[in-house]
């Protein structure tokens, strides 16, 4: 991935807060049949060494676990909130016409080594975790014991469980950065007023010493 220094994202906390925000990754793949891409919410773990894993599963009738091997490298992708960004926005278009559309973004890209964990334990305990992390905000989060035991194992028994031990973690917030503040602010603005106010709210906090209204 292509990072310019002032879209450059080092920080392992923030790149792990943005993982944990947006857990549906693409884990890319490139197997016996060749490039492939699946879509997995994952679970981080980091180990108080730093070293971060990421844990998820897949149907067992996805040929992906059978066309990988322990110890491929692979890539997964996280993606935060997007947006088009218009020329119009930016006070500086309308003085000196030098400005072009965009897209800002934010993503981390965790390169690392896949592992194919095909038991039971190992399945049930991310699929646990997983259901608690996500049903968390519900009024009545759902369980796993609210369903019949043998439902439960019957649907285990359809998975295959997989890990990545990440070896490297690039990120990149496309947030304008590269523009005057007058530019930030006005084109951060305009996403709030349309509703994009998760990835406006970030272009504003790129100001120095501003924070979003």
């Amino acid at each position: 991935m292509y990072v310019p220094d002032h879209f450059a994202v080092q920080d392992p906390a923030a790149l792990h807060a943005l993982i944990r925000g947006y857990p549906l990754g693409a884990l890319v793949t490139c197997g016996a049949g060749g490039l492939d891409a699946n879509h997995i919410p994952f679970e981080l773990d980091v180990a108080p060494d730093g070293q971060a894993v990421l844990q998820g599963h897949v149907a067992r009738k996805n040929p992906v676990w059978q066309e990988v091997k322990d110890g491929d490298d692979v890539l997964v992708i996280f993606r935060a909130e997007h947006a088009y960004i218009s020329p119009n926005w930016y006070p500086s278009k309308h003085e000196q016409h030098k400005q072009v559309p965009t897209w800002n973004y934010e993503v981390v890209h965790a390169h690392g080594r896949i592992r194919i964990r095909d038991d039971e334990k190992f399945v049930r305990g991310v699929v646990a975790r997983l259901t608690r992390a996500h049903e968390q905000p519900q009024p009545k989060p759902w369980k796993m014991t609210d369903s019949a035991p043998d439902f439960i194992d019957g649907m285990l028994q359809a998975i295959v469980g997989i890990q990545v031990e990440v070896t490297k973690l690039v990120g990149k917030a496309k947030l304008s950065q590269n523009k005057e503040r007058r530019d930030i602010e006005s084109a951060g603005q305009a996403l709030r007023a349309q509703g994009d106010t998760g990835i406006g709210d970030r272009m504003l906090a790129c100001i120095p010493g501003q924070q979003p209204a």
